[in-house]
C-alpha cells in the first residue's frame, strides 16, 4: 500500500508527527515494533516514572509532611503493589489514549519492526515472522533512544538486581540499599523514588557536580537539598565494575583524578548514565544514510537526511533527548511534509527534573553566557520570600534569570522550587517573544502565588525586587 507518509516509531516524536500529517491531509501509516503505541516516553519512561513520584512524594507528606500542617494521620503503610498497579494503569489510559488518535485521524498503525529498504520503501517484519512491504513519498525515522550502559565497562542489566530505567520503575519491593550509576534527571527522579519508600540511595556520578548540563547556582542548591533529604553522593567517581554478589551487586569506583578505588554493595543497582539513539536494524547503512560521530541521523534544518525522502526526528538526532523536543520536531516536519514552513526555536525547550522540588530550565545558564562572552545581568529571588510558599511549607529553592547587559533581553530562566515545571513556561513563552526582565517584572501576577517569585526575580534582573 502507498502512503504520503510512513513513520516508523510511535513515541512522541512519531505519534505527534503522525497525528499533525493527517491531520494536514496527508495518508500515513506509523510502523510500532512494540505491543502498545507511545515508546519508551508513555510506556517505560516518562509516564511511569511520573505517576511514582507522584505517589511517592504522596507517601513521603503524609509521612514527614502534614504533622506540622494540623494533620495527624500517624504513620503510613506502604502498599508496592497498589502504587504499581496505578502507575500501570496511568500507562495503559496514555497509550489507548494514543491508539484512539490514530483511529481518529485514520492513521493506519502497523505492528511489527520497520527497516527501510530503499528511499520510498519499508519492510515491516511481525512477530510470526510475516513480511509486509509498504511503499510512501516521505519515510520519518523517529526510533528514539535505548539506555547508554557505562562507557569502557561491561554490566549485564538483568532488570533485577543491576537494573536501567525499565527495571527501576517495576522493582517488586523496596531495597534496603540502592546504588544509582549517573547524577543526572534519570538517575535522581528515580533515586528519589526509593529514597522516600525507604531506601538508602548513593549516587556514584563521573562529573564533579550532578545535572552536569544544569546552571552551576542550581545544581549546587539542588544537590544540598537531596542530601539534606537522605541521599548520598560519590562525585568525581569513574565506576569500573558492576557485578553481581550474593543476593546484591558491588559497585566499584575510583576517583577521576586519581586515587584508590572503592566499593558499594547494594541490594539494586540502577543504571542511569544516559541513553543513546536507536538506530539498530533499521536498515539505515543499507539505504545509504549518514550517521555522526555519535551515532545520530544526520539530519540538516529541515530534518532531511542525505537520502532524498529520508527523514528523522526525536532522540535519534542531535539535540536534548526530551519528549517535547521530538514533538515538536515531529510538528514541524509534518508542516514542512504537507509544504508549509515548520521551525523549532532550541534556544527555548525547557528541561525539568520531576524531584521534589522539582528543578526546571530554559534558555542559557551563567556559565554558557560566561564561556560564550556575553555580557549579562542576574535577577535571584528565593521562594523563602514568597507568602503563598510560606504557607505551603515549600519555602525551599529560587528563581534565577539571565538577561543582555545592554538589551534586558531574558536569555535564561532556571527555577528550584515546588511546582517549577509549570512556572517555567511563563518565562519561556517570553522567551519566544523576545521579551525583556523589564516586560516579566512589569506583568500583574496573581496574588498570593508561587509564580510572584518569577515576577519577582525579573524586577531583581533589571532594577530591584519589591519583597526583599
Amino acid at each position: 500500500m502507498a502512503y504520503d507518509v510512513i513513520v516508523i516509531g510511535s513515541g512522541p516524536g512519531g505519534y505527534v508527527c503522525a497525528v499533525k500529517a493527517a491531520q494536514l491531509g496527508l495518508k500515513v501509516a506509523v510502523v510500532e515494533k512494540r505491543a502498545t503505541y507511545g515508546g519508551t516516553c508513555l510506556n517505560i519512561g516518562c509516564i511511569p516514572s511520573k505517576a511514582l513520584l507522584h505517589a511517592s512524594e504522596m507517601f513521603h507528606q503524609v509521612a514527614h509532611g502534614v504533622d506540622a500542617l494540623g494533620v495527624e494521620v500517624g504513620a503510613p503503610k506502604l502498599n508496592l503493589d497498589k502504587m504499581m498497579a496505578h502507575k500501570d494503569a496511568t500507562v495503559k489510559s496514555n497509550v489507548e489514549g494514543v491508539s484512539f488518535l490514530f483511529k481518529k485521524n485514520k492513521i493506519d498503525g502497523i505492528q511489527g519492526t520497520g527497516k527501510i529498504v530503499s528511499a520510498g520503501k519499508v519492510s515491516v517484519t511481525n512477530d510470526q515472522g510475516e513480511v509486509q512491504e509498504l511503499e510512501a513519498k516521505s519515510i520519518v525515522i523517529a526510533t528514539g533512544s535505548d539506555v547508554a550502559g557505562i562507557p569502557g565497562v561491561s554490566v549485564d542489566i538483568d532488570e533485577t538486581v543491576i537494573v536501567s530505567s525499565t527495571g527501576g520503575i517495576a522493582l517488586s519491593k523496596v531495597p534496603e540499599k540502592m546504588v544509582v550509576v549517573g547524577g543526572g534527571v534519570i538517575g535522581l527522579e528515580l533515586g528519589s523514588v526509593w529514597l522516600r519508600l525507604g531506601a538508602k540511595v548513593t549516587v556514584v556520578e563521573y562529573l564533579d557536580t550532578i545535572l552536569g548540563g544544569m546552571d552551576g547556582d542550581v545544581s549546587k542548591q539542588f544537590q544540598r537539598m537531596l542530601a539534606k533529604q537522605g541521599m548520598d553522593f560519590q562525585l568525581g567517581a569513574k565506576v569500573t565494575g558492576v557485578e553481581k554478589s550474593g543476593a546484591g551487586a558491588k559497585v566499584t569506583f575510583e576517583p577521576v583524578k586519581g586515587g584508590e578505588a572503592s566499593s558499594i554493595d547494594a541490594d539494586v543497582v540502577l543504571i542511569a548514565t544516559g541513553r543513546k539513539p536507536f538506530t539498530a536494524g533499521l536498515g539505515l547503512e543499507e539505504a545509504g544514510v549518514v550517521l555522526d560521530n555519535r551515532g545520530r541521523v544526520e539530519i540538516d534544518g529541515h530534518y532531511r537526511t542525505n537520502v532524498p525522502g529520508i527523514y528523522a526526528i526525536g532522540d535519534v538526532v542531535k539535540g536534548p533527548m526530551l519528549a517535547h523536543k521530538a514533538e515538536d520536531e515531529g510538528v514541524a516536519l509534518a508542516e514542512i511534509l504537507s509544504g508549509q514552513h515548520g521551525h523549532v526555536n532550541y534556544d527555548v525547550i525547557p528541561g525539568v527534573v520531576y524531584t521534589q522540588p522539582e528543578v526546571a530550565s530554559v534558555g542559557k545558564t551563567e556559565e554558557e553566557l560566561k564561556a560564550a562572552g556575553i555580557a549579562y545581568k542576574v535577577g535571584k529571588f528565593p521562594f523563602t520570600a514568597n507568602g503563598r510558599a510560606r504557607a505551603m511549607l515549600a519555602t525551599d529553592g529560587f528563581v534565577k534569570i539571565l538577561a543582555d547587559k545592554d538589551t534586558d533581553r531574558v536569555l535564561g530562566g532556571h527555577i528550584i522550587g515546588f511546582g517549577a515545571g509549570e512556572m517555567i513556561h511563563e518565562i519561556a513563552v517570553l522567551m519566544e517573544f523576545g521579551g525583556s526582565s523589564e516586560d516579566l517584572g512589569r506583568t500583574c501576577h496573581a496574588h498570593p502565588t508561587m509564580s510572584e517569585a518569577v515576577k519577582e526575580a525579573a524586577l531583581a534582573t533589571f532594577f530591584k525586587p519589591i519583597h526583599m
